[in-house]
């Protein structure tokens, strides 16, 4: 049975209910792991002010862009000196992996290092986590994931401890985002959405979100990113939290393996790096074989899949349907493919595939060589 928070606030104006859960929780040591900037522009500042005024709150908030292992020890050590009994994660991705990884590993008799690098086992504990994203895309309140770099690497941990025992999705808090933060986290939700019902770590359940989640962004992202309502804005973190349900299940495929690098690399935003190769990847996985299917369930199983992708985007072949999301990719600013971004150069996409996370692609439904992946994104 798929994990999924045990009590989620998905409405306007939910945010009313922290003072509610707070009580419920009993919580007197809160500790805030909020990104300032999303804090205050959000509106949140105004409604969680006056909530968390009686209780000695922990606020961390000097944090970079991306979880740093630097930032993860940083706060454990802060949370173990406030003695804190409650996480309340507010913001972004970053500030959602940040909220599950300190309070994990914060009980853990290993340092924090060997756990996410999986030198030391993350031993169970219970997870106190408040999860109050402020944009639609990543779908962290439903993931039994974290993301976080050491030494400039990536590491993705996952354990049940991860996953936030409540969320609140208050589309209020994401009515000030500016259209290109809107547009990177609302591609994704999309591409998760995609790249869950192609995967082959899918369930039935988990094609079910993603199919629900697809259909929101199909009819509400170039609308929320180019003439934002309260309608589209929740639309979106509907969007965000299925796919984020979906790939609590079915786990990210080649897009997302080969996005990180383009991140790191090159200061492109996720939601873009992911977006600009899920059109090529779509025609590589509708062209599977015998030969090189990677889904135990076979051939004519992940056909079925890209045929669901294929209708779902209102195209008439995987052709046309590659053509749609370049026309949705253009329509909110994102460009179509690694040319367009500028990086055009063989030596960079050698080092780009090169730099693949190997668990990830290992869960795309077709084997992809190193030699095959630098063609397909040479010539996209």
């Amino acid at each position: 049975m798929a994990m999924i928070p045990s009590n989620v606030h998905l409405r306007e104006n939910a945010l009313q209910e922290v003072g509610r859960i707070l009580r419920r929780e009993r919580c007197r040591r809160p500790f805030f792991v909020v990104d300032q900037v999303a804090y205050s522009a959000s509106g949140g500042c105004d409604v969680l002010e006056p909530l968390l005024q009686d209780l000695c709150v922990s606020r961390f908030t000097d944090f970079e862009l991306n979880p740093k292992l630097a930032d993860v020890q940083r706060g454990i050590a802060q949370y173990n000196d406030h003695a804190a009994d409650f996480v309340i994660a507010l913001g972004g991705g970053t500030a959602m992996d940040l909220g599950k990884l300190i309070g994990a590993l914060a009980r853990q008799p290993n340092p924090a290092r060997e756990i996410v690098t999986g030198k030391a086992p993350l031993l169970p504990t219970e997870n106190r986590l408040l999860a109050i994203p402020t944009t639609a895309g990543t779908g962290s309140e439903a993931t039994h994931f974290a993301v976080v770099y050491v030494d400039h690497q990536k590491f993705s941990l996952a354990d049940e401890s991860l996953l936030p025992n409540e969320a609140i999705i208050d589309p209020t808090l994401t009515h000030s985002l500016p259209p290109p933060i809107t547009a990177a986290t609302g591609l994704d939700a999309f591409c998760q959405a995609i790249e869950s019902i192609w995967a082959a770590g899918a369930s039935e359940d988990s094609v079910r979100d993603a199919t629900e989640s697809l259909r929101h962004s199909l009819a509400h992202l170039v609308n929320g990113v180019r003439s934002p309502t309260p309608e589209s804005r929740l639309a979106m973190c509907r969007a965000s939290y299925l796919a984020g349900r979906a790939i609590n299940v079915s786990k990210t495929t080649a897009p997302h393996a080969l996005s990180y690098a383009l991140t790191s690399d090159y200061g492109i935003p996720h939601g873009f790096a992911v977006a600009m190769t899920l059109g090529p990847m779509l025609l590589f996985n509708s062209q599977v074989s015998e030969s090189d299917c990677a889904d135990p369930r076979g051939v004519q199983h992940v056909r079925k899949r890209i045929d669901l992708i294929v209708e779902l985007l209102g195209a008439h072949d995987v052709e046309h349907a590659r053509e749609i999301i370049a026309r949705i990719l253009a329509e909110i600013g994102c460009p179509a493919n690694l040319s367009a971004a500028g990086i055009n150069d063989i030596a960079k996409i050698q080092r780009l595939v090169g730099s693949v996370n190997a668990q990830r692609m290992s869960n795309n439904p077709r084997t992809a060589s190193p030699d095959s992946l630098v063609e397909l994104l040479c010539g996209s």
